[in-house]
């Protein structure tokens, strides 16, 4: 018997998924390999839970794309994940999620969660003198997602906004915790030091793995904020709202890349460690 279907339409074009089961996967999609940091806590969180993820490898970094190119790529990224049977999608990017999110939410036929509002939540959590920093790549600070996000729950929040683009590279060659990226975070960061915020959200997914060199020069009094535990959270309980969340078993974990998957391979063990022992390429 075949299962029911419901279709979306995007740009004239149909995007057709199966009606999710509870075996079905959670799709993860990211412009390359910095999503892992949500996948892994995703992971942590619902261990039964099957997993697909998606690195857009070849034409990562997103950060520096005009927002035509990322609405276009978020959606073929989506489109890839219905695909293949998902039950949720997590835009686990946050230049996706500041340009793509909305528009994703309404066009896709499951459930769409991005990681600006999950870490906005706990940056109001956190903070005690209502100055919150935001660093994120060139996209995510231009867009105003953040800024915007946390002005709606708080009118007198005080945002400071940084670019920091250097940062996706150093971790992608390792540099974390290096005189290189410390110089770089003192570079960067300077200004967020003096501008008193006591919150700091790391608005990409690549710069919790820079956690040391950042909180080493913001000091002990600006907490560091990482989405990814909260987006975790938030897919938990939409699972479990839905009825969807998997009740037995291990979860198993597919990854898929648009290009060089012995580079994803290596780089994803400072993320998932022996997790990512494989990837499958696809065509773009």
């Amino acid at each position: 018997m075949s299962r029911a279907k419901s279709t979306a339409r995007v740009d004239g074009r149909a995007l057709t998924h199966e009606l999710a089961s509870r075996e079905s996967a959670i799709g993860v999609f990211d412009s390359g390999i910095g999503g892992l940091t949500v996948l892994q806590r995703i992971i942590e969180a619902l261990p039964r839970e099957n997993t697909i993820y998606l690195g857009d490898t070849a034409r990562s970094p997103y950060g520096t794309k005009s927002v035509e190119t990322v609405l276009r790529y978020s959606f073929e990224n989506a489109e890839f994940l219905l695909e293949k049977g998902v039950k949720l999608v997590v835009v686990a990017c946050n230049t996706s999620t500041a340009v793509a999110l909305e528009a994703l939410a309404e066009n896709l036929s499951v459930p769409v969660i991005g990681v600006i509002e999950p870490g906005v939540r706990r940056a109001l959590e956190a903070t005690r003198n209502r100055k919150i920093g935001v660093i994120g790549t060139e996209a995510t600070i231009q867009s105003g997602a953040y800024t915007r996000a946390l002005k709606m729950h708080d009118a007198k929040i005080e945002v400071y906004s940084r670019s920091c683009p250097l940062f996706v590279p150093l971790v992608e060659e390792g540099w974390v915790d290096n005189v290189v990226a410390e110089t770089t975070a003192e570079a960067y960061l300077g200004s967020l030091k003096r501008s008193g915020i006591d919150s700091l959200i790391l608005g990409c997914t690549h710069y919790p793995l820079l956690k040391k060199a950042i909180g080493d020069f913001m000091g002990r009094n600006v907490a560091l904020v990482d989405s990814a535990e909260e987006t975790a959270k938030e897919v938990r309980a939409v699972l479990k709202q839905r009825s969807l969340a998997r009740e037995r078993g291990r979860g198993n974990h597919s990854f898929f890349v648009t290009d060089a998957p012995e580079r994803f391979i290596k780089v994803g063990h400072r993320f998932l460690g022996e997790q990512v022992d494989s990837a499958v390429r696809i065509e773009r």
